[in-house]
């Protein structure tokens, strides 16, 4: 709580909880978003070709390392969505394809690819990826399999959903070395998935997902959201138990996250869609999920992920929040390792044109403060339940008298436990989560009166 001692104007005023309502639902009045580059220093453009070259050929050390691809097109565009660019075109995604092995086979050769400890995992996400055809899939699967160096186990995603997800596709995945596909189902509610713009009702994507699991080939996950409109607790009670008995390796359980200028705001600013559930509502159907799949035995992997399987490791999720070293590859993707974070020409023919001229694809790039190191423990520690204190201090000296305001209050408010220098977050810490790393993260960044721009 906010005590007599503390100005309003303290940086750490946001942070501290009410005085008074449960934790879970009335702590805070919003959550606050993580901004992966937050502090980031952009690269002049002047400096960009430079600057490119010289962390090409920086070969990657003892770091951990993954890679992520963007396919940048969508069959539709679903009114939750804020990412959407592309829309399909046949041609587009050929070309898409054979751009992506040319890539491949010039990154192939750099000291920051080729140099280093094998890649854990590699994600291919968008957009949907399954909107590629099955040659397209079979083609950038094998670019990558060949061109990268995939450690022996390396997780390989395909993030998509189930419409156009046909025998055809999910072959040439398989066989192409997929061993992980992540759908986005959000709902099994036929009359909330048709107001989001989904194509399957909830018979057939019961049915297509359960064929799939049948296969026995590779780990099978899907995305839950909660907090959608006209998604009530009963259909909430219904997507998760509905999710339990599928012989799902893992699953992702989600808020909803309302994109400014999307189309989900407009139609709720122009009153075109049912009500969306409250913050309160959100966390009552986050801790709903949280007892749920406690109680029928699956694994926390992470704020918001269980596994029920130890098929489903979902590795390139939390690494990506650690140190690791991200490789990008397709329009739009980002990466990040070495001090610095970048991001590919997200235009699709300025992209295209660049890999066609042989050139790096790298459009923007960004130096990351001095306190992202102790930034990246927090929140992949937070993700995780329970963070060292005394670890953040080492990165950060200052840290712990700069936190204790907060961590004094989360701990009255029941937002977490202390044991020594060990916090452990609660339900409650959980669903708050990012708020809480927000807040660290800001103390970080007034060790000691330290600040970081």
């Amino acid at each position: 709580m906010i005590t007599p001692a503390m100005a309003t104007d303290d940086p750490l005023a946001p942070f501290l909880p009410a005085r008074t309502g449960p934790a879970l639902t009335d702590a805070f009045a919003r959550r606050s978003a993580m901004m992966p580059w937050r502090g980031l220093r952009a690269v002049d453009d002047a400096d960009l070709c430079a600057r490119v070259s010289r962390l090409e050929a920086m070969p990657r050390a003892h770091n951990a390392a993954v890679a992520y691809v963007h396919a940048p097109f969508c069959v539709s565009r679903c009114l939750f969505c804020g990412f959407y660019r592309n829309g399909y075109d046949r041609a587009r995604t050929r070309r898409y394809a054979d751009l992506m092995v040319a890539d491949l086979d010039r990154a192939a050769a750099l000291p920051m690819v080729a140099e280093g400890p094998p890649l854990s995992a590699v994600y291919i996400g968008g957009g949907t990826p399954t909107a590629l055809a099955a040659s397209e899939i079979a083609l950038l699967v094998g670019a990558l399999k060949t061109r990268l160096p995939l450690a022996a186990d390396c997780e390989i995603t395909l993030e998509g959903r189930m419409f156009g997800f046909d025998e055809d596709k999910i072959d040439a995945a398989l066989d192409a070395g997929v061993n992980r596909i992540s759908l986005g189902v959000q709902s099994f509610d036929t009359r909330v998935r048709r107001r989001l713009g989904r194509k399957l009702d909830r018979q057939h994507l019961i049915e297509a997902i359960a064929a799939l699991v049948a296969r026995d080939r590779a780990a099978v996950v899907i995305d839950l959201i909660y907090g959608l409109p006209g998604q009530t607790e009963e259909v909430w009670r219904s997507d998760i138990e509905t999710a339990a008995t599928l012989g799902l390796d893992g699953l992702d359980y989600y808020a909803l996250g309302v994109h400014p200028n999307g189309p989900l705001a407009q139609a709720i600013a122009a009153g075109k869609t049912l009500p969306v559930p409250t913050l309160a509502d959100q966390a009552r159907a986050y801790a709903t999920a949280r007892a749920f799949f406690a109680e029928q035995g699956w694994t926390r992997l992470s704020q918001a992920h269980v596994a029920r399987t130890p098929r489903e490791r979902s590795l390139y999720n939390r690494l990506v929040k650690t140190d690791a070293v991200c490789l990008a590859f397709g329009p739009g993707a980002g990466g990040g390792g070495f001090g610095s974070s970048w991001s590919m020409e997200s235009d699709f023919d300025a992209w295209a044109r660049t890999v066609e001229a042989g050139r790096s694809a790298i459009g923007r790039m960004g130096d990351l403060p001095p306190v992202h190191e102790a930034d990246a423990l927090i929140a992949a520690s937070l993700e995780a339940g329970q963070l060292d204190l005394v670890a953040v201090e080492a990165r950060r000296p200052g840290f712990v008298d700069a936190a204790a305001p907060l961590l004094g209050a989360w701990r009255e408010a029941g937002l977490i436990a202390l044991d020594g220098g060990l916090l452990r977050t609660t339900v409650a810490g959980d669903f708050w989560m990012t708020t809480l790393a927000r807040g660290l993260v800001t103390a970080c960044e007034h060790a000691r009166g330290r600040r970081v721009a």
